[in-house]
């Protein structure tokens, strides 16, 4: 039981880590960013603090999916033998890779937009007029992936919400009388 509160632990912080450092990043980190007096500061100050956080995000990231791993091994005769048990955790599994996806390939364009910070920009993910395609181009991904990646963790931690209320007990009980 310990190791299990442990993983459950584990996973709900380290999704919550996702979902509120994305958030904040997006709202605070480049909505700070944007009101620097000088164009190329603004995207230089977003992905240096994008770029601190990273490792933290990483560490998370990898966390969380070990206590998956940990929960899926603790409740297998479950997931095998309740209706819909397994199916949800496919669903989870296939929208949390998803949602690390997402966020890597933001990280990728975080650091284009860190190599073209010299250009300058009107905010974080807002390209200032003579700015490169390449670096507009990065920036207009950048803008909806900001939004994306809170929405891939939220989406996550609703998931392990759905997986506890399917462990209540009546709820075990009903899934494991359909076969």
């Amino acid at each position: 039981m310990a190791g299990n509160l442990l993983a459950r632990s584990i996973h709900d912080l380290t999704a919550a880590a996702w979902f509120g450092g994305s958030l904040m990043g997006a709202v605070g980190l480049n909505g700070a960013a944007a009101e620097a007096s000088d164009p190329a500061e603004r995207t230089r100050l977003s992905s240096k603090g994008w770029m601190k956080w990273a490792p933290v995000q990483t560490a998370a990231f990898t966390a969380h999916l070990a206590s998956d791993l940990a929960i899926a091994w603790n409740n297998k005769g479950r997931i095998a033998k309740q209706d819909g048990a397994a199916r949800d955790t496919v669903y989870k599994t296939v929208v949390t890779v998803a949602g690390a996806a997402v966020t890597l390939y933001a990280g990728i364009l975080g650091k284009k937009v860190e190599k073209l910070a010299g250009e300058g920009a009107e905010g974080a993910t807002e390209p200032r007029a003579g700015a490169s395609e390449e670096l507009k181009a990065a920036q207009k991904q950048l803008k909806a992936l900001q939004w994306a990646i809170p929405a891939f963790a939220g989406w996550v931690i609703v998931l392990g919400a759905k997986h506890g209320e399917m462990q209540r007990t009546k709820n075990v009980l009903a899934g494991l009388a359909k076969h």
